[in-house]
């Protein structure tokens, strides 16, 4: 193999399942079993009438293992669709954060001003924190989470990535 196909790159993947009890524990033990990470992971009805979630997974691997894994979900009976996202053309990626940081003075004054320029809201406020909801990219909330830690972070709560292909085609 070359060094390109060996290289680990993250993959968005969306899976159509139904809406039943011990389905997102049988995607999970497909992963765990083989070793294969979950970097994040969100689970939402979207289709009521059918009893159909929809299952988002962002795992990082080579080629191969994502297309192993890929082979693994469309095998499992309640799984209706697996798309990677990644490799099928546009789409969009956004995940939130609840950030909480503390701090007085100036501290205080810095988290409201990088807040502004990330665009983040103010959920909470106290005379000693914040708490703030700030939405976006992966990258965009681990840059604002590592702006906050100086400045006082006390927690992070993530909702972890939900993704959508653009376009008018559906799951």
């Amino acid at each position: 193999m070359t060094p390109i196909e060996e290289t680990e790159n993250t993959h968005t993947i969306a899976v159509l399942v139904d809406n039943e009890p011990g389905v997102l524990a049988r995607v999970i033990g497909l992963f765990s079993g083989r070793g294969y990470n979950i970097d994040s992971l969100t689970v939402a009805e979207v289709r009521a009438r059918r009893h159909q979630s929809r299952i988002t997974i962002v795992t990082t691997g080579t080629p191969m293992i994502i297309e192993q894994i890929k082979a693994q979900l469309g095998r499992l009976v309640p799984v209706h669709s697996v798309s990677d996202l990644t490799l099928e053309g546009p789409h969009v990626e956004r995940e939130l954060a609840l950030v909480k940081v503390a701090g007085t003075g100036e501290k205080r004054v810095e988290s409201l001003r990088i807040a502004d320029i990330f665009r983040a809201r103010v959920l909470d406020s106290t005379n000693e924190s914040f708490v703030f909801e700030i939405v976006g990219d992966t990258g965009k909330l681990n840059a604002f989470v590592d702006l906050m830690r100086p400045l006082g972070l006390v927690d992070v709560s993530r909702t972890g990535v939900v993704a959508i292909a653009r376009g008018a085609e559906a799951l």
